[in-house]
């Protein structure tokens, strides 16, 4: 185990909010014990403040499915791909000729813009605080790093089993919100998998000694990919079916436990033949 890639949302952060004690814990020790650490999430780079707060990371994420790099650490962007805005407004009018009732809200590098309707009831107040409008006249260049399509009334796999046929030839396309239906599509050839690819190669780390987790079918691509691909027991069926590897669920502390087994694994080999007890305090 020489880097350890972990979704967010649902992997190690609770619907209240937090990242538990041990699960802090046994981040830290994998950094101390010289494991690369890296957080890959479909949260953009202005949702991050739970690993800096509450982990006190300062190092690299993937966010946006995959689209951009940032570093905690210089608070900037490292790297985006980007859907371009001709592409955005093709996807638009395929999905909205399939599902009329669709509405659009786009996420580029430095803010989030909608389309009013986008705004539920219980999110009336972004009304207030982002731009929201026309896509096209909102969206002037090719800068959008995640588009998103929301509708009512079916689930997210129903929706995307309708609607990927007839985009993934321009975008990726995948879902992961809890609370509503959204499919979330990053520029073509783009997921958490070929980022995190890019990011461990250039570490000269191989797949077989990444560690992932991850809840959601947006996950599926990087939990296949990694040599130890663990998918959370309480998350989704897609998810589960991807990998063989199943950790504890998040109200376990799964994560935790995992890294905590694969640590000791390590401390025993470091002292070689030495005392079970010397192994367990190492």
């Amino acid at each position: 185990m020489r880097l350890v890639a972990s979704d967010i949302d649902g992997t190690i952060l609770g619907r209240d909010g937090r990242i538990t004690p041990r699960t802090v814990r046994a981040l830290h020790a994998c950094e101390e014990a010289g494991v690369e650490l890296v957080f890959v999430t479909g949260r953009p780079a202005r949702w991050l403040t739970p690993l800096s707060e509450q982990l006190g990371h300062a190092g690299t994420v993937i966010c946006s499915n995959g689209a951009l790099v940032y570093s905690l650490e210089t608070m900037s962007v490292v790297s985006s791909e980007a859907i371009r805005r001709d592409t955005m407004l093709e996807v638009r009018e395929i999905v909205r000729g399939l599902f009329p009732e669709t509405v659009f809200a786009v996420e580029t590098p430095v803010e989030f813009v909608m389309e009013t309707a986008f705004a539920e009831p219980r999110h009336q107040r972004l009304l207030e605080e982002v731009r929201h409008g026309d896509l096209a006249e909102l969206v002037q260049g090719d800068e959008v790093v995640k588009f998103m399509a929301k509708i009512e009334g079916i689930t997210a796999e129903d929706y995307l089993r309708v609607v990927a046929p007839h985009v993934s030839h321009l975008v990726s396309v995948t879902h992961s919100a809890i609370d509503m239906t959204m499919l979330e599509m990053a520029p073509i050839g783009v997921n958490k998998a070929v980022t995190l690819a890019e990011y461990a190669h250039a570490l000269g780390i191989a797949p077989a000694d990444v560690v992932a987790f991850g809840d959601m079918p947006n996950d599926v691509e990087m939990l296949a990919w990694a040599g130890e691909g663990y998918a959370m027991q309480s998350g989704h069926p897609d998810a589960l079916a991807a990998t063989e590897l199943h950790a504890p669920g998040i109200e376990d502390d799964g994560v935790a436990q995992v890294l905590e087994r694969k640590l000791a694994g390590i401390g025993r080999t470091a002292v070689g033949s030495g005392p079970a007890r010397r192994a367990r305090g190492s």
